[in-house]
């Protein structure tokens, strides 16, 4: 699976883990050359606090576009470092 956005991979991997229909990379297949900062939280009930990253690509910024759970609650430990991403970043076999 690819990650891809603005007609650049973001990530890549054959591991990924589909939860509520966003699929999960390693965050090792996460490409940080294209990832800026974000103090961007939010917490989700089941999986706990989801931590943000931005992108920027070809001079273009999308915020929050990535996020990920650096301490999952328990029934969410699957994602433990892994990454996924916003709407707009597509998903593509």
């Amino acid at each position: 699976m690819k990650a891809v956005w603005m007609d650049t991979i973001i990530a890549e991997s054959d591991d990924t883990v589909v939860v509520d229909g966003d699929h999960y990379f390693p965050e090792s297949a996460l490409k940080r050359e294209y990832t800026s900062f974000s103090n961007h939280r939010r917490m989700c009930s089941e999986k706990g606090q989801a931590h943000h990253l931005s992108l920027m690509v070809k001079g273009e910024f999308k915020p929050d576009a990535v996020w990920f759970y650096p301490e999952p609650r328990p029934g969410a430990e699957a994602l433990a470092g892994r990454v996924a991403f916003a709407r707009g970043v597509q998903i593509v076999d």
